[in-house]
């Protein structure tokens, strides 16, 4: 946790850079005007502008970014609004999180403008209890799904994101879930075990019903993936789901049910670490099965960044997401700062990943919430929530870094690659040039950066992570 003197000297910064002095416009979706705007590892910048000159000079890095190599289309940036986070945040005041909401979510000057949510279908590790939304005694099935109900996340999780949507309606929402019911399970419990297949219908029918009463509630649900981190069993809750099983959960069951029932919501598989390409690429190569399919999702607790391209190279008309990463508590900023931003803001787009979203949103000081028998105990919170008390911690600063600036709809372009300079570049809705730059060379460095007729000269010291905007 912060110290107070700390947690005033980093608001201080945020406020020289006129990122929290109010809430932002929805109305306004440009990304900001020109400028470079930094965060040092030791804390002592957070997202402040810095000058930006035309100074060229043979002794500078060279940085060129060719507009015209265009890539992926970006979805946004963003962290998973767990159960947990939802509850931190409905017991604030109303005021407080209103004016939390405003600037996390966000369009205009004062917000950090996170773009994509990431929500659990039914319970996450990081719930206060666990739970499904067809919850049955011991014994009873319900095929037909008469008792289904959105249940617990009525008193939390829906109202939250409608305060959200308010303030952004264009933002999107991508489900995950952990288990299904446990009587669809063939250990009868919250944690491990596989999906029947008897049940495959039944369940593919409760992803459906989920989408469908979601949008009674005013809530489109853009994506699903599968299963949250399928060859991890050990959360609670959780589900082992090998990839020849969720090729024919996907192929037989999930998506020709969303065809028959006019489902739009994307289909997105996997949702699991780098170190396994292997398990997409396996199902994609299935055509029938591909055919319901959007894309891929990754974690990087195993693996390396780049494997994330094979699965690009395999199937190129496939689209690819990065979903999650946690910050574990209590938060070394410089060291989550440097890795976070090279190997997922920079790495992850840079391998053609549409969206990169950090973890938890929200946990208290003590970061609880969380489910027993495996629920995270050490998932520190973008913020930390303690009363209407708010802490912002490193993942709030790796997201904010690309968020504010890099708006949904921006493309990335092609950028050379510089030694101890890693960056990824796009080109903004409004027509400007942004590009994420890290200096990992331990000195100071001055860049020119040309992107056809914009050019702009910066000042990186060593470690310093910053966001180039040129108009």
């Amino acid at each position: 946790m912060l110290k107070n003197k700390q947690i005033i000297a980093g608001l201080s910064a945020v406020l020289l850079a006129g990122l929290i002095t109010g809430c932002g416009s929805a109305a306004n979706k440009k990304s900001p005007g020109a400028g470079l705007w930094a965060t040092m590892p030791d804390k002592s910048m957070l997202l402040e502008k810095q000058p930006v000159s035309n100074n060229v000079s043979a002794n500078h890095v060279k940085l060129t970014i060719n507009p015209d190599v265009k890539y992926q289309e970006m979805d946004g940036f963003g962290c998973t609004l767990t159960g947990g986070s939802a509850m931190l945040l409905s017991k604030m005041d109303k005021d407080s999180r209103a004016d939390l909401l405003k600037e996390i979510y966000g369009t205009g000057d004062n917000s950090i403008g996170m773009s994509y949510i990431r929500v659990s279908i039914g319970a996450s590790d990081l719930d206060e209890l666990v739970f499904s939304y067809n919850d049955l005694p011991k014994g009873q099935t319900d095929t037909e799904l008469k008792k289904f109900d959105l249940g617990y996340d009525k008193k939390y999780l829906i109202p939250v994101l409608k305060e959200i949507l308010k303030i952004n309606p264009k933002i999107k929402i991508l489900g995950s879930p952990w288990s299904p019911p446990v009587w669809m399970k063939d250990n009868g419990d919250t944690r491990g075990g596989s999906l029947k297949p008897e049940y495959y219908t039944a369940y593919a029918k409760y992803l459906v019903k989920y989408i469908q009463e979601m949008k009674k509630n005013g809530i489109v649900i853009d994506a699903i993936t599968v299963q949250n981190e399928p060859l991890h069993p050990g959360n609670n809750p959780s589900l082992l789901m090998e990839a020849k099983d969720q090729k024919v959960f996907v192929r037989d069951h999930l998506g020709p049910i969303f065809k028959k029932n006019g489902i739009k919501t994307r289909i997105i598989i996997y949702d699991h670490n780098a170190d396994r390409p292997d398990y997409p690429i396996s199902i994609l190569d299935d055509k029938e099965a591909a055919k319901y399919i959007d894309g891929s999702a990754f974690h990087l607790y195993g693996g390396t960044i780049d494997a994330v391209s094979k699965v690009h190279e395999a199937h190129p008309t496939k689209n690819l997401y990065f979903t999650e990463q946690w910050v574990g508590a209590p938060g070394d900023f410089a060291k989550e700062l440097n890795w976070h931003i090279e190997n997922l803001s920079i790495g992850a787009p840079r391998n053609w990943c549409k969206t990169v979203l950090e973890w938890n949103l929200a946990a208290d000081e003590k970061q609880d919430p969380h489910t027993d028998r495996g629920g995270c105990d050490r998932c520190l919170g973008a913020v930390t929530i303690s009363g209407n008390k708010v802490t912002r911690e490193p993942a709030y600063y790796i997201i904010a870094q690309s968020s504010k600036f890099i708006r949904p709809g921006s493309v990335r372009v092609e950028s050379n690659l510089v030694d101890g300079m890693p960056n990824v570049a796009y080109k903004t809705p409004d027509g400007k040039m942004a590009v994420l730059l890290q200096n990992t060379s331990g000195e100071n460095k001055t860049v020119d950066v040309s992107a056809g007729k914009k050019k702009a000269t910066v000042t990186l010291k060593a470690g310093m992570v910053g966001t180039l905007v040129m108009e």
